[in-house]
């Protein structure tokens, strides 16, 4: 596992873009906590992700590449509309898909799908990519997640690629507002 610094990202993005456009499963930092992420439309690297994490049936949300995505591909009400003005922020927006091609078929089993762009420079890496990512808590389901190098699980460390890594991160996992079902989850 390659650990690299926002400036080595920066240097191998070429290579490192092309690396998630074809699958592999990497680490990344966001404005709460780390995520295990990969391409949102590549089956099976969403499969490794759900093998990796024990987590079979429950759907992933992915970082979205821009609001603009986010409008294309799902339904938009004045209440999510609301929400969207208030992105980038530490927000999963449970939505109805528009077309659910959009993302492999793994990645949520049913029309509603979770997006997220955090406030964090590594948005402006996944709008370059122009295509979802994956982003889910690092750890095995029901276990504690990642919040710095000393706890990330071994087994887990052994199937990743890279890691973007910028130091502990000691906050709490994104807000869910689901506005398909109207419930707010804090975590």
């Amino acid at each position: 596992m390659e650990i690299l610094t926002k400036t080595e990202l920066e240097i191998k993005f070429k290579e490192i873009s092309q690396k998630i456009k074809e699958g592999t499963i990497f680490i990344h930092p966001t404005d709460t906590i780390y995520g295990i992420s990969c391409n949102a439309t590549n089956k099976d690297a969403v499969k490794k992700i759900r093998d990796l994490k024990k987590r079979p049936e429950t759907p992933f949300s992915v970082w979205a590449p821009s609001t603009k995505w986010i409008r294309e591909n799902c339904l938009i009400n004045k209440e999510a509309e609301g929400w969207l003005n208030k992105l980038p922020g530490p927000y999963t927006l449970v939505l109805k898909l528009k077309n659910k091609k959009i993302i492999a078929d793994n990645v949520s089993f049913s029309y509603s799908l979770g997006v997220r762009i955090p406030e964090h420079w590594f948005s402006n890496v996944v709008e370059i990519l122009g295509f979802p990512i994956i982003t889910t808590s690092v750890n095995k389901a029901g276990e504690q997640f990642m919040t710095g190098l000393d706890n990330l699980d071994q087994e887990m460390q052994g199937k990743i690629d890279f890691i973007v890594y910028e130091g502990e991160k000691k906050v709490r996992p994104s807000k869910i507002i689901n506005l398909v079902e109207k419930k707010v989850k804090e975590r």
